[in-house]
């Protein structure tokens, strides 16, 4: 008896099974809001990941923002003008 090993996801193991179980995700959230799901997704993922694992990702660069140094002047309206 001969043991065949597929792309298997519970008990998907068609990739027709597949395809309709993502026609349906693209139905029910539409095609803008799929690829947020999926990023979120593997960023938790991966975030499960290294909380496993031990490792801890490095921090991203955070921005900076420059300290106003100049102060905001008044304009002077039309009726201050005349």
């Amino acid at each position: 008896m001969e043991t065949r090993y597929a792309l298997t996801v519970g008990y998907v193991s068609n990739p027709l099974h597949i395809g309709i179980l993502l026609l349906i995700a693209l139905l029910l959230f539409g095609g803008k809001r799929l690829p947020e799901i999926g990023r979120s997704l593997g960023t938790g993922m991966r975030e499960f990941k290294d909380s496993i694992s031990g490792n801890t990702p490095p921090e991203p660069p955070q921005q900076l923002t420059p300290p106003e140094t100049a102060t905001p002047v008044a304009q002077p309206t039309e009726r201050e003008t005349v």
